[in-house]
């Protein structure tokens, strides 16, 4: 029987938007490149041990997980910017979550990667949701933090009122700072994610659909996520076969990992979830 695990946070919540500061890099770090389906994509490898993939949320960097690599260094990390960010080239313009699957997988075939484990965070959760349904013998197991099987209206009507031509310069510049081509990255990054306004075909899995996914999933998600009602996790939790639900009371949209104690508490849970013996 399945268990719901609703978990209260003593720490404070935090969100991580593409208007935000998140995406700022935090430390110096040596990256490697790859080409893989017509883009240049950097990641980093750090440590030994099982594989343990990490997906950054839309706007972000790989550099968005520094706070907790310590805490997660019994695995080989593989921490990459997705295409057209950080370090990542996207000459296409165009992000797509079924095409950063593909990405992803490439580059794990590239460093010689079978099975792993994954977490992902908004955008990276659902990069997850593709990789585990359309190659799922490879992904033993996957935390979804923020993320959707769907886009809601709620997301929507962000989406719609993120229409670039109001920003200001200044604040392409702040959010530029994340990524190696500054300010003009920074709106290619705002165009596509406004363009998710009127996409209904790459976000679109229906309950059969995430039932053939395999991997033991653990979907962490805050009650105050203004992006994806509350409902969302809870059907994916129904559909997905081995899967454990983490609420977490007054979270924002990718809870827990924006203080120290936060992400020491997600840390602890998550590490146990991943040596396996939630089964």
């Amino acid at each position: 029987m399945k268990r719901v695990a609703v978990l209260l946070c003593l720490a404070s919540l935090s969100v991580c938007l593409p208007t935000s500061a998140c995406g700022q890099v935090v430390g110096a770090a040596t990256h490697d490149s790859v080409a893989v389906n017509g883009i240049t994509l950097a990641y980093r490898v750090i440590g030994e041990g099982e594989p343990l993939v990490l997906l950054h949320g839309f706007g972000g960097t790989g550099d968005n997980w520094t706070g907790v690599l310590e805490d997660f260094s019994s695995y080989r990390l593989i921490v990459p910017d997705l295409r057209g960010h950080g370090r990542s080239t996207n000459p296409s313009e165009r992000f797509t979550h079924r095409q950063a699957a593909l990405d992803i997988f490439a580059l794990l075939d590239r460093l010689g990667v079978d099975t792993f484990r994954a977490m992902g965070t908004s955008t990276g959760g659902m990069t997850l949701l593709h990789m585990a349904t359309t190659q799922p013998e490879r992904v033993e197991a996957m935390v979804l933090i923020g993320a959707t099987s769907y886009f809601p209206e709620e997301a929507r009507a962000i989406m719609r009122a993120s229409d670039p031509a109001n920003l200001s310069q200044e604040a392409f510049e702040g959010r530029g700072r994340a990524h190696s081509r500054g300010a003009a990255q920074a709106r290619e990054l705002a165009e596509q994610f406004y363009a998710f306004r009127d996409n209904y075909d790459d976000m679109n899995f229906t309950g059969p659909y995430l039932s053939t996914i395999t991997a033991s999933t653990l979907i962490l998600h805050g009650d105050r996520d203004q992006f994806f009602p509350v409902s969302i996790p809870v059907e994916e939790y129904e559909a997905i076969p081995d899967s454990y639900l983490w609420i977490v009371p007054n979270g924002g949209h990718v809870p827990l990992l924006g203080s120290e104690r936060g992400r020491t508490f997600f840390s602890e849970v998550v590490l146990d979830f991943l040596a396996g013996g939630w089964r």
